[in-house]
């Protein structure tokens, strides 16, 4: 009995997600809740960067960050203050999902160029990228987020500027994709 009961607390525990995320307006953070809350909230923990230091990735096996993109490219203020803990992540064996948000008319040039550039950092620490997001739906003229063929991002995209009537759709249907390949082996 007790071997059965130790077992389901370690399962129920592998299945824990963190979601990281860094917010100056307060957009980041309501994607953030939105997402807890279409992926059973008591399934995922939040944590803010300017709060909570990047090592907590080590209790959690999924991982999802939530990074916005600043003015010409820029990575947010608060992501940038723990830029340099990414360096020190081991993240062999983790999977991650990304999202970002951008503005694509008024900043079409570096559409969700900080959620590219966090995907190349976490990929040279040994991450499992998932949630890889179709670009058909967005008009922009470049991005840093954009997979080697250019049909997808590399995580889920959002324009709370000009296109805040899909984000709902786009959460859900990301956080359905994103569960699939989290229990993927």
């Amino acid at each position: 009995m007790a071997t059965r009961l130790h077992r389901a607390i370690r399962e129920s525990e592998s299945v824990k997600i963190a979601l990281f995320y860094g917010s100056t307006t307060g957009n980041t953070e309501d994607i953030a809740e939105l997402i807890q809350r279409s992926l059973l909230h008591d399934q995922l923990d939040l944590y803010d960067v300017a709060e909570a230091p990047l090592l907590h990735v080590n209790d959690y096996a999924h991982i999802i960050m939530g990074i916005p993109t600043w003015d010409y490219g820029e990575v947010q203020s608060e992501w940038e203050d723990v830029w340099a803990e990414l360096d020190s992540l081991d993240l062999n064996g983790k999977k991650v999902a990304l999202y970002g948000l951008g503005d694509q008319v008024g900043y079409g040039d570096w559409f969700l160029d900080a959620m590219g550039l966090l995907h190349d950092r976490l990929v040279e620490q040994g991450a499992e990228l998932v949630g890889y997001w179709p670009v058909e739906g967005y008009e922009f003229s470049a991005s840093k987020a954009l997979t080697e063929d250019a049909t997808h991002f590399v995580g889920l995209a959002i324009d709370e500027d000009c296109q805040h009537e899909l984000t709902a759709e786009r959460v859900e249907r990301w956080c359905a994709q994103i569960r699939e390949e989290f229990n993927r082996g």
